[in-house]
């Protein structure tokens, strides 16, 4: 056994989790026969996770970071940004569904795991909401915390018909999000360059106050 905690001992210890959670049940299944099943340690257990609910939630601490990290980069079109971090979370259960199917079947059994998974989504959300509202300075709060929900709502519906069985590409999760930005009155289809003399312009009454400003700016090049 060892106490290597590099990222395949990692993977490997959530493998054998969600092996042992299907075929013994969740509340059967002790860390021990975990560590043993994957090969490492108990003291590695512990310190790649601090309970048997992180191993079930692993992968979505991994991709917080990342979102976060995705988000702090430069983004012409904070609304857009959004929506592709949706996308990319999507991409990453899409990549590899059994896996996690069998995890959402664990999930849906476990009333503690169903409570830390709307924790989980709220997460997304609230980093959604942080996000626009720091990119976009005098947004309406309302508008932040609206269109976040919308994104992370419609996410989680498409992703909810993957771990049922069905096979939904990632471009059904985009088609979609382009509906919320659409409604949002966002959406970047009919934006034309402007002259530089004059500058007439058209924004749905929809369009937060923040995003008109944003696009203005960007016409004059501010």
């Amino acid at each position: 056994m060892t106490d290597s905690a590099a990222p395949s001992s990692r993977t490997a210890v959530v493998s054998a989790a969600i092996d042992l959670f299907v075929e013994h049940g969740y509340d059967q299944t002790s860390v021990e026969q975990i560590a043993q099943a994957a090969g490492v340690s108990r003291s590695t257990f512990f310190r790649q996770f601090g309970g048997k609910e992180d191993v079930v939630f692993a992968d979505h601490e991994v991709l917080l970071t990342e979102t976060r990290a995705y988000l702090d980069q430069p983004h012409d079109d904070p609304w857009a940004a959004v929506c592709e971090a949706s996308v990319r979370v999507f991409r990453h259960f899409a990549a590899d569904p059994e896996v996690a199917r069998r995890r959402y079947a664990i999930v849906r059994q476990i009333p503690g795991l169903r409570d830390r998974e709307i924790v989980t989504v709220f997460r997304y959300e609230r980093l959604f909401d942080e996000y626009l509202r720091e990119a976009l300075p005098g947004l309406d709060p309302l508008d932040a915390v609206g269109f976040a929900a919308s994104v992370t709502a419609v996410h989680n519906h498409v992703l909810r018909r993957l771990m049922r069985g069905a096979r939904v590409p990632a471009s059904v999760l985009r088609r979609a999000l382009d509906d919320v930005l659409r409604r949002y009155g966002v959406h970047p289809d009919g934006d034309d360059a402007a002259g530089d003399d004059l500058i007439v312009a058209a924004f749905p009454r929809r369009m937060p106050a923040a995003e008109v400003t944003r696009r203005l700016r960007g016409a004059l090049g501010d």
